[in-house]
């Protein structure tokens, strides 16, 4: 079961035109698709990658998340810190800094962090986010340096077995099936824009699933 990597990270903003403005015409993230209706819109933007994508939820009731900067400590019930996004040389680094500046947005750095240098920002909506330039590679994981190191830590890099049950009931695949989401009207209509396709491959019997035809 391999996790191939970040599908999407998903947040949320109350003006997903300022939203837009940021990832899109100042990051320099593509508008890659999205979905609207009774009040909701959910919007993703694509990274270079062509995989990894950044996600937007807005809706009436939104309000931008409280400003906390990338690493203070906190007493507050938050799970989420901040996103990091890499960058392939320190030119790219400081031109990226540079544009942010150049847009009025305050740039905290570069900061030296052993492996990587990287700056801080803050998008329209208070996320917190960090651009990377990684220097180093790591040639012996796990690579840790802690005073007070975990005994978990030293088992190595590698998933260790037997902490958890065997899977000892499996789905059929006649029950591998999915309820509808907000989603459907969107792979419809993009179907019918002509803006999306199915991936190569897919069985015959799926396809039928999805779209209701028999061919």
């Amino acid at each position: 079961m391999p996790l191939l990597g970040i599908n999407h990270l998903a947040f949320i903003t109350e003006d997903l035109t300022g939203t837009i403005r940021f990832w899109r015409d100042l990051l320099g993230l593509r508008l890659h698709a999205g979905i609207g209706h009774e009040g909701f819109r959910h919007y993703f933007f694509i990274l270079d990658d062509g995989r990894t994508q950044v996600a937007f939820f807005e809706y009436d009731e939104a309000a931008p998340m409280e400003k906390k900067f990338p690493g203070n400590r906190t007493s507050k019930p938050l799970g989420f810190d901040h996103v990091s996004f890499t960058i392939e040389s320190r030119e790219e680094l400081f031109g990226l800094k540079d544009r942010l500046t150049a847009a009025g947005l305050d740039v905290h750095g570069a900061v030296d962090h052993g492996l990587f240098w990287s700056i801080y920002f803050y998008d329209p909506n208070n996320i917190p986010l960090e651009a990377t330039w990684e220097f180093m590679e790591v040639t012996n994981p796990p690579a840790v340096v802690d005073d007070d190191l975990l005994a978990i830590a030293t088992e190595g890099a590698d998933p260790q077995p037997g902490h958890w049950p065997d899977v000892t009931a499996t789905t059929p695949p006649q029950e591998m099936t999915a309820h509808s989401g907000n989603g459907v009207a969107l792979r419809s209509g993009l179907l019918k824009q002509k803006r999306a396709r199915f991936k190569d491959g897919l069985d015959k019997e799926f396809l039928r699933q999805l779209t209701g035809k028999n061919d």
